[in-house]
């Protein structure tokens, strides 16, 4: 079984070296120490969500608050290439924090936002921002249970307009849609930049939207016979991305 994955600064990583030892304390700490209940030799691995991260093993645990973890090696994770970037319509319900979960535990490197025409829900105020702490700790966690050190960046929410821009500087821009002429597993990828992908709301996209979209160079592709949600589409195209990128060789 690989070693659990904990959240420390980027600072406490900076200087560490085989030999050193790291104090793990805080939140973190004492999830280690008084939920897990880790013990002296049990093998952790430290990553400032960032890509730079330690393998090592608990050195010590103090009562519990914090253990400290003596480091065996450095790992520095290169930006991934090309990355996969979804925009992510808001779902009703809970169902954009499952979106996340699934897209972090398959690969996605960045996820936005997107307040679509036909979105049921919709971010204001007070409670805008809650949804947004919520989407950015579900992919944490969700980066710590699948053991990535570099986590996906989940980015302010945009409007329609606000998008055009990001897929018009992609180096692969599409929009997920059932009647798209051209399978999105056969679509000309890029080595390197972004791929950018949109998924819409369970009310689809609209042709206003997709007007847009287009105009910014992003075209419809289809992903499969089946129409999936608008929670699972994501993932599944991001899947398929890895796959036919090399990502997951």
């Amino acid at each position: 079984m690989t070693a659990p994955v904990f959240v420390v600064e980027t600072a406490q990583l900076a200087t560490a070296a085989p030999g050193a030892v790291v104090r793990l304390d805080g939140p973190e700490g004492r999830h280690a120490a008084a939920v897990k209940r880790l013990e002296p030799g049990e093998a952790v691995t430290l990553a400032d969500g960032l890509g730079l991260g330690v393998d090592g093993t608990v050195a010590a645990v103090h009562g519990k608050d914090a253990v400290d973890v003596a480091v065996a090696a450095v790992r520095r994770e290169p930006e991934p290439a090309p990355r996969i970037v979804v925009v992510q319509a808001l779902p009703k319900g809970d169902r954009g924090e499952l979106a996340v979960e699934t897209m972090t535990e398959v690969g996605v490197d960045a996820v936005i936002p997107w307040s679509a025409s036909r979105c049921i829900t919709q971010w204001k105020g007070e409670r805008g921002a809650k949804a947004l702490a919520k989407w950015r700790s579900t992919a944490r966690e969700a980066g710590k249970q699948s053991r990535r050190l570099r986590f996906p960046e989940v980015r302010e929410p945009m409007t329609t307009r606000q998008l055009a821009p990001v897929l018009a500087a992609a180096a692969f821009a599409g929009v997920l849609h059932e009647e798209g002429a051209e399978p999105l597993a056969g679509a000309a990828l890029p080595s390197a930049g972004d791929i950018v992908l949109v998924v819409g709301p369970e009310g689809g996209v609209s042709p206003d939207e997709l007007a847009a979209f287009a105009e910014a160079g992003a075209k419809p592709y289809r992903l499969g016979a089946s129409v999936l949600r608008t929670s699972t589409a994501g993932v599944a195209a991001g899947a398929l991305l890895l796959g036919r990128t090399g990502r997951w060789s």
